[in-house]
């Protein structure tokens, strides 16, 4: 994976535009330490950068960008991606292309292209993540896409000059005079000035509701062969344990398989686990069970209080949100103790909560049709939340982040499964034993007693939002230190600071202030996604509860069925809004 950075349409000065870019190119230099490369065309008016990061063939043969040389005009292309199929492309669909030269996963995209032009087939015959931006000398014409959920980050622009700009983070956008989200599972054909959606299952629309019945040994197989797919890896790769469900179940599987992989690094060795937490947090004890369980090679990271409120300004800058800072800032603290400890890669549990709906909150859904539209709201969203935090917190310090559960294959299945399976119901124990707690199918899919992945108060153990189950104090803290440096004429005055969004708790008062002062760019807020939440829900969830009325708190333990529920003292703010 890498930041990438495309320009197209430039005027001027051929060399200094190529400058002008490499400038630029050098805020993205956090997501790809180990090289920089550049493509410009000959008229100067195409400038194409990569910042990589060595993962897959980590040669000089796997540098971009990538360029296949034709009498009528070169194919160049630039891409963020971890393909993990495309040895299996190479062999079908590009039988008769020579691809030998690298063994990277990102050069099929311009063959595809080549063979097939600019149609969405190019994109539905890749299985993983990818953003990026192909040009075609020939046509004078550019191709930008990105992948179905929207894993890896991509940004577009447009400058005072008519230039149209793309870049992994906004960061890289600032100077234009317009910018935006590139939108998941779209690609944009200059030829035609068309964005259009290439990846359109049929979950995605909310007036389908699916009927089908759910079979939890098909839901153990997607999910075990998730993981094993995204143990392709030249560099060393590690796993993010909670010691939640999700993350406990991804480094049981990467434990199991690792050994019989064909592409990882290291492959016969332990693997190793990171973890994060204030001393003594729920996550740190859940974690070290796990790995006790596992047999891993762990690292028990620790933080403080005071190391996370340090770090704020920096996170709010990497993550370009006010959103999930709670969680993002043990992410941050953790990436950079796993590079330092010499690994590249991740493997986390993103996604499983937002398609199998593992949040508390979900408890309180008023009908299982409700429970499905809020996990396609989720799960659709999840670009502007979970997994923007999950990339751009790990690559702030140059760790790709890889998400199993958002398996293309996976999501396909779990989203079209009859959503009544899916409903939390505490009063009833299908099983005889456990509870239909969240997340119920997945637990069962892997509740075999005579081969254990996790110990049964893992496998079964209650759902801890990542900011929670770091350390209470970790939440309490921040929201207290908000409380001390948002002073009441501030605060009096949060309405015209501002008008867009203004802020319901002093927290996210601080939180805007360090966002608006990084990125002051008129378009830079409406990347922000906007609205009540409480436990991580969507604000169309909010009115399931008459007491969520005005509320925003994404803490866990803001919903009643939260064992530190009581006492947690969840209330909406006097700010006006009631």
């Amino acid at each position: 994976m890498c930041g990438i950075l495309a320009a197209l349409g430039l005027s001027g000065d051929p060399e200094a535009n190529r400058r002008r870019v490499l400038r630029v190119s050098r805020l993205l230099r956090h997501r790809g330490p180990d090289a920089t490369g550049v493509y410009a065309s000959a008229t100067g008016t195409v400038v194409l950068t990569h910042e990589r990061l060595n993962v897959i063939d980590p040669s000089d043969a796997g540098k971009q960008p990538f360029k296949i040389d034709r009498p009528e005009g070169d194919i160049a292309w630039v891409i963020n991606s971890e393909i993990y199929n495309h040895e299996e492309v190479v062999k079908t669909d590009l039988a008769g292309y020579d691809t030998s030269w690298t063994t990277s996963d990102s050069v099929i995209l311009g063959y595809l292209y080549k063979k097939l032009g600019p149609v969405p087939e190019v994109f539905q015959k890749m299985d993983g993540i990818f953003c990026g931006v192909l040009y075609d000398e020939d046509m004078d014409q550019f191709l930008a896409f990105r992948d179905p959920i929207g894993i890896c980050p991509m940004y577009w622009g447009r400058d005072r000059d008519g230039s149209v700009w793309f870049a992994s983070e906004m960061k890289a956008l600032q100077h234009c005079a317009e910018l935006d989200i590139f939108p998941p599972g779209h690609m944009y054909w200059s030829g035609t000035k068309e964005l259009q959606r290439w990846y359109n299952p049929s979950w995605l629309s909310m007036d389908v509701i699916p009927t089908q019945p759910t079979d939890l040994r098909h839901v153990k197989k997607l999910v075990i062969d998730a993981v094993k797919k995204r143990l392709m890896s030249d560099a060393p790769l590690a796993v993010l344990l909670s010691g939640g469900l999700d993350s406990s179940l991804v480094a049981s599987i990467a434990t199991r398989h690792i050994h019989d992989s064909a592409y990882t690094f290291r492959k016969n060795e332990k693997v190793h686990t990171f973890s994060i937490g204030v001393k003594g947090a729920p996550d740190l004890l859940a974690a070290r069970k796990v790995a006790d369980f596992l047999g891993t090679i762990h690292h028990e990271c620790h933080m403080t209080v005071e190391e996370g409120i340090d770090c704020l300004r920096d996170l709010v800058y990497h993550t370009e949100s006010y959103h999930q800072a709670r969680a993002s800032v043990p992410n941050y603290l953790l990436a950079r103790k796993i590079k330092a400890q010499g690994f590249k890669v991740v493997l986390s549990g993103e996604g499983a909560d937002e398609a199998l709906g593992g949040y508390l909150y979900f408890h309180k859904a008023p009908s299982a049709q409700e429970f499905h539209k809020e996990t396609v709201r989720k799960v659709t969203r999840l670009h502007q939340w979970d997994v923007l935090r999950a990339n751009k917190a790990n690559f702030a310090w140059g760790v790709e982040v890889r998400v199993p559960f958002l398996d293309k294959d996976f999501l396909q299945y779990i989203m079209s499964v009859d959503p009544q399976d899916k409903v939390c119901d505490m009063s009833f124990k299908p099983d005889g034993v456990h509870p239909k707690m969240e997340k119920y199918i997945l637990r069962k899919a892997f509740d075999d007693p005579a081969h254990p992945y996790l110990p049964d108060s893992v496998l079964f153990r209650q759902k801890e939002q990542f900011s929670d189950g770091v350390g209470y104090s970790w939440v309490d803290g921040l929201k207290n230190y908000a409380e001390k440096v948002v002073t009441d004429e501030m605060w009096g005055q949060r309405h015209a600071r501002f008008p867009d969004d203004p802020p319901r708790t002093r927290e996210y008062y601080l939180l805007q202030s360090l966002f608006e002062d990084h990125f002051p760019h008129p378009s830079a807020g409406a990347t922000v996604p906007k609205g009540l939440s409480v436990a991580c829900s969507t604000p169309e969830a909010v009115c399931w509860d008459p007491a969520w009325a005005d509320l925003h708190e994404i803490s866990g333990r803001a919903v009643d069925v939260h064992a530190a529920a009581g006492g947690f003292g969840a209330v909406a703010e006097d700010n006006g809004f009631a």
